[in-house]
C-alpha cells in the first residue's frame, strides 16, 4: 500500500477497496507493473495515478473518441501508458515533463511498453513549453505541479475545441481545499483552478471526491462548449 499524501485512519480500508476492484477491472499488467517499479527504484515521488484511474482515464478517451491528448506532468509515464494504450489509430499523447530525470525514465518506460511511437515527450516547464504546441487537442489532463493549475487552465483552453475534456487531478487535497486560509500553494493553486472553472462560461464542470490507496483526493472533470 502507498503512503497516501493525506492519510487518514480509513486508509487501509480504502486501499483494500481499491486492490479489490483493480483485481477485477484493471488487473496488474507487466509493463505498467514494471513502469512503477522502475519509478520507485529511481526515487521517483510515489504521485502515479492508481490503476484504477488510469483505467478511468483510458475510458474517457475511449468514450470521448479522443485522438490528441495532452497530459500536462508525465512523471514516470505510469499514466502516460495507460492513455496512450486507449489512443485509436494514429493518436499521439503529448506530455509534459519538467525534470529531465524524470522524463528520462518515463521514456524507458514508454519504449519498454511499445507505444513510443504514439507519445510525444516534451521536456521543460510547461509554461516554456504550452506556447510552442499546436492544438486543438481533445482531451487535457492536468497533473503537475498545483500552483501553476491555473496558468495550465488557461492553456488548455487556448489549446482546445468545444467539445475538448479537462481533467484535473488532486483537487481534494485530503478535504484542505475548503480552507480559504491555508498557506498551502497547493491549496490555493487548486481553488483558484476551481474558481476560474466556475467562471467560465465556456466551460461545464463537476468535481468528484475520490478515496483509494492514494487517501482522500478528487478530480475536476470539465467539457469546453462553444465561445
Amino acid at each position: 500500500m502507498r503512503i497516501p499524501d493525506y492519510p487518514t485512519g480509513d486508509a487501509a480500508g480504502w486501499a483494500k477497496v481499491d486492490g479489490y476492484f483493480s483485481d477485477l477491472l484493471a488487473p496488474p499488467d507487466p509493463a505498467l507493473q514494471a513502469a512503477l517499479a522502475a519509478n520507485a527504484e529511481a526515487g521517483l515521488p510515489a504521485h502515479d495515478v492508481s490503476a484504477l484511474q488510469g483505467k478511468m482515464l483510458a475510458l474517457f478517451i475511449t468514450m470521448t473518441g479522443a485522438r490528441r491528448v495532452l497530459e500536462i506532468g508525465t512523471l514516470g509515464g505510469y499514466s502516460t501508458i495507460w492513455m496512450a494504450r486507449a489512443l485509436p489509430r494514429g493518436g499521439t499523447v503529448t506530455s509534459i515533463e519538467a525534470s529531465p530525470v524524470h522524463a528520462d525514465i518515463a521514456r524507458t518506460n514508454i519504449q519498454l511498453a511499445g507505444l513510443d511511437q504514439r507519445v510525444d515527450l516534451r521536456v521543460g516547464a510547461a509554461a516554456d513549453v504550452l506556447p510552442g504546441l499546436d492544438g486543438p487537442f481533445d482531451l487535457i489532463f492536468i497533473d503537475a505541479d498545483k500552483p501553476s493549475n491555473p496558468l495550465y487552465l488557461e492553456w488548455s483552453l487556448k489549446l482546445s475545441r468545444p467539445g475538448t475534456v479537462i481533467i484535473g487531478d488532486n483537487v481534494v487535497r485530503g478535504g484542505a481545499v475548503t480552507d480559504g486560509g491555508s498557506t498551502d500553494p497547493n491549496v490555493q493553486g487548486v481553488r483558484t483552478f476551481l474558481d476560474m472553472i466556475a467562471r467560465e462560461p465556456r466551460l461545464q464542470a463537476t468535481a468528484i471526491q475520490t478515496v483509494g490507496e492514494k487517501g482522500w483526493d478528487g478530480f475536476t472533470l470539465a467539457v469546453v462548449g462553444q465561445g
